[in-house]
């Protein structure tokens, strides 16, 4: 379908997801894969090309680029759920189990050393008896219903990832 791709909108290129597509882009380049997602702001497309011994590879064709993008195929349930499990979404369960217990030895650590009380219940911390600090450990995990608290722990963890990098 030639038409002007940056100007479809979002609306109109989730049609393309999880598709096989062709995109001409260019002076006569083509391009071909799973189409995985489309940059909402540049219209850049991002495309998958599944190998058979289990890889991928992905391209991204900037959307100023495109000229038209053909629907080769639909993907079937298999290779579908095959894009969706290359990049999961992130959240405490994307974090590998050895990075976790990692984070959160190096968070009691930090807490101790400002004097803070801490103890490890399960996978969470528990902070002066007051808040919680779940996985993957950072300011935004903190929960407690004292404010002055969660507010200073919340403080020290942003301390600690900004030595950190």
């Amino acid at each position: 379908m030639p038409c002007d791709w940056s100007h479809l909108g979002p609306l109109r290129w989730t049609r393309y997801v999880n598709k096989e597509v062709k995109v001409t882009a260019g002076k006569d380049e083509v391009f071909g894969g799973w189409l995985l997602t489309v940059d909402p702001v540049t219209a850049s497309l991002v495309l998958v090309q599944l190998h058979a011994v289990g890889g991928a590879s992905v391209q991204v064709v900037m959307g100023q680029a495109v000229q038209q993008v053909e629907v080769l195929q639909e993907a079937d349930p298999g290779t579908a759920q095959r894009l969706h499990s290359l990049f999961p979404p992130p959240g405490p369960g994307a974090m590998e189990p050895q990075e976790r217990v990692r984070r959160r030895c190096r968070v009691r650590r930090w807490l101790e050393k400002n004097r803070i009380p801490v103890e490890e219940e399960g996978e969470e911390l528990k902070v002066a008896g007051a808040l919680t600090i779940a996985a993957p450990y950072g300011h935004d995990d903190c929960s407690g219903a004292n404010e002055i608290i969660l507010d200073r722990i919340q403080k020290l963890l942003q301390q600690l990832d900004t030595s950190c990098s």
